[in-house]
């Protein structure tokens, strides 16, 4: 448990592709998620990024028990958005051991290994190779 401000918090690290999120969680909170210093509603683009945010607090129920502050980084909008939940998964992980059944039931604690291929040589992208000409 780190400390800013005078208040304790919970940090954890969550990563989807390129993306990274850094979050800190503060227990007695009034529910505000900030993300980049701007409140979750405005950094949000779709109803279903918010949802994608929200979902382990709400799934625990102590969505207006807690401060959420995020910082994210690379990738785009909806890798930065599940990097955040897998770091508000762990952060609530760290405040309470015990929850570590019910947010693994929900697949909320793995972390997607999926990553873009890297280009090869003789090819145009990954797999994509030269189109044939027989003439």
């Amino acid at each position: 448990m780190a400390k800013t401000q005078n208040r304790a918090y919970f940090y954890a690290l969550g990563k989807r592709k390129t993306s990274r999120a850094t979050v800190k969680l503060f227990p007695e909170g009034e529910g505000m998620i900030t993300i980049n210093s701007k409140k979750l509603r405005d950094w949000a683009d779709t109803e279903d990024m918010v949802q994608k945010i929200q979902e382990p607090l709400k799934l625990l129920g102590v969505k207006n028990e807690f401060d959420v502050d995020i910082r994210v980084s690379g990738g785009g909008k909806t890798a930065q958005a599940e990097s955040a939940r897998l770091g508000i998964s762990r952060a609530l992980l760290k405040k309470d051991s015990s929850l570590r059944s019910q947010l693994r039931e929900e697949g909320l604690l793995t972390r997607d290994p999926r990553k873009k291929e890297r280009k090869k040589p003789g090819l145009k992208k990954a797999r994509r190779a030269p189109q044939f000409s027989k003439r």
